[in-house]
């Protein structure tokens, strides 16, 4: 008794879909990282929802401290130098 092969294409296109349907989810998933941030200042904050969360909660919007124009140096042992590869 021989029986007819069977066909193996239906099954490949089945994975096939179920493949593009995760690489679809997936990058949905992580799209949001291929754009910076957007960044807003504390008057923009202060107008948003944002600030009308911080006023809810009796909060303040303000901007940050500028940076000092010398650094401290940091605590600790310093950072060993990588090794070169070449």
């Amino acid at each position: 008794m021989t029986a007819k092969p069977q066909s193996r294409i239906g099954a490949a296109l089945v994975s096939a879909a179920i493949a593009l349907g995760c690489v679809g989810a997936l990058t949905m998933l992580v799209r949001d990282r291929w754009h910076p941030p957007e960044i807003k200042s504390a008057e923009q904050a202060r107008l948003s929802a944002t600030g009308q969360a911080a006023r809810a909660a009796g909060a303040r919007v303000m901007p940050t401290d500028p940076s000092l124009t010398v650094e401290p140096k940091p605590e600790g042992p310093k950072r060993a130098q990588p090794a070169n590869p070449f």
